[in-house]
């Protein structure tokens, strides 16, 4: 029932994907409570959902590499780490361009934009480099 999951991603490829990655949700995590320090408005409630993906994602990246499971992850760990990070990237792209749409917040939505596609984008080659093990 342990599927194990294993990528076999260079080194290179792998801080290629990492360094963008984290720069994406770090913006999105930053300007998520600069909104929210300005007040809770639609926009602002609504970024943080996307938010809450990619912190549980970087928890469970963070502790997978403390117990030392850095290229092989069970399926649970895969998706509450990488798919969690994936998945909050996506749904912020579309919640950002109702940010700016809708105006809110001034420029975070225009900074929160890029940090999402980032965060969607090279945590998912991430993701996708994962293989099941024989």
């Amino acid at each position: 029932m342990n599927e194990l999951y294993e990528t076999k991603l260079s080194t290179a490829r792998w801080m290629a994907y990492d360094l963008p990655g984290n720069a994406g949700w770090i913006v999105w995590t930053v300007c998520t409570v600069l909104c929210l320090k300005q007040g809770f408005n639609a926009f602002s409630v609504l970024a943080a959902l996307p938010a809450l993906f990619m912190l549980t994602g970087v928890a469970e990246l963070i502790s997978e590499r403390v117990a030392g499971l850095d290229r092989v992850l069970t399926k649970k760990r895969l998706y509450r780490g990488f798919g969690a990070l994936t998945l909050g990237g996506i749904a912020g792209v579309p919640t950002a361009v109702v940010g700016l749409i809708s105006g809110s917040n001034g420029v975070y939505p225009v900074l929160m934009l890029p940090g999402a596609a980032l965060c969607a984008v090279f945590a998912g080659l991430c993701f996708r480099g994962y293989r099941k093990r024989d």
